[in-house]
């Protein structure tokens, strides 16, 4: 998978989706502030909406086991900065996570067993190479509804920041071997998580989840839409419905042909 989707549904659209909640906190106008809009063209390091299930706290910051777990919507940076690190740079090396070796690597095993999420998407880009060439797609839903890419968190926070400094958090997506139709432009994609596996997924009390770490079946494939899309998407200042707008290929390679055809003499 490559480093960029779209999301661009509002928090009240996404708590009805997920059956979660959305606690902006005290300060509702700082919260609000920073709650991303719509996103055509969301990057690592980006801030987006994602979807956690966890244990109340306490007042003291102690969590209530006994208490059901909660889900809501979090704000989280794209690129996971595991709660080692010495530097938040190394989340700009891990915006992706592969499933088949998660459980393994030191910097996501915890994340894998204690902090898992679900990340709402539209729909992702993808590039086929040809020579030289690449060629922008948009894989998207046949419908309205949400993809929900399976991603770990992890709350970090600096060393040398005060006590009460708030923590980062950030995320990775995990991602698997492409299958069916998907194979045609890249060989790999994100790891999609199916409705009916999202209570398991998110699910605080449970650790091993190998069971859903497969890639998806052809019949959640094979409903994608493989849109061709313009190049557009390469540059992240651009950020607009056009850059999920079909294209037509043939047409659009025509008409860059024609800008530098030399006028006859």
């Amino acid at each position: 998978m490559c480093g960029r989707y779209a999301a661009t549904k509002d928090p009240a659209t996404l708590t009805a989706e997920f059956d979660a909640i959305y606690e902006v906190g005290p300060n509702k106008a700082t919260a609000e502030a920073h709650t991303p809009r719509a996103d055509y063209n969301v990057a690592p390091t980006k801030n987006v909406l994602t979807v956690v299930q966890r244990h109340p706290r306490d007042a003291d910051g102690n969590v209530l086991n006994d208490e059901p777990a909660v889900r809501s919507l979090r704000l989280m940076r794209w690129g996971l900065v595991p709660f080692w690190a010495k530097d938040p740079s190394v989340g700009n090396r891990m915006i992706n996570t592969r499933s088949e070796t998660a459980k393994e690597k030191p910097a996501f095993r915890k994340a894998l067993a204690r902090h898992r999420c679900l990340v709402p998407a539209d729909g992702w880009f993808e590039w086929r190479r040809d020579g030289k060439k690449k060629d922008a797609f948009y894989m998207t839903g046949p419908d309205d509804a949400s993809l929900a890419f399976a991603g770990i968190w992890e709350s970090w926070r600096d060393p040398k920041a005060d006590a009460d400094a708030q923590p980062l958090i950030t995320f990775s997506v995990l991602t698997t071997d492409a299958v069916g139709q998907l194979t045609d432009v890249h060989h790999r994609m994100p790891l999609l998580m199916p409705r009916d596996s999202w209570a398991t997924w998110l699910d605080p009390d449970r650790e091993d989840v190998t069971e859903l770490l497969a890639p998806p079946s052809l019949e959640i494939v094979d409903g994608l839409e493989l849109r061709p899309v313009s190049d557009r998407v390469n540059n992240v200042r651009n950020n607009g419905p056009e850059l999920i707008e079909r294209v037509d290929r043939e047409r659009q390679e025509l008409d860059e042909g024609a800008l530098f055809e030399l006028p006859s003499s």
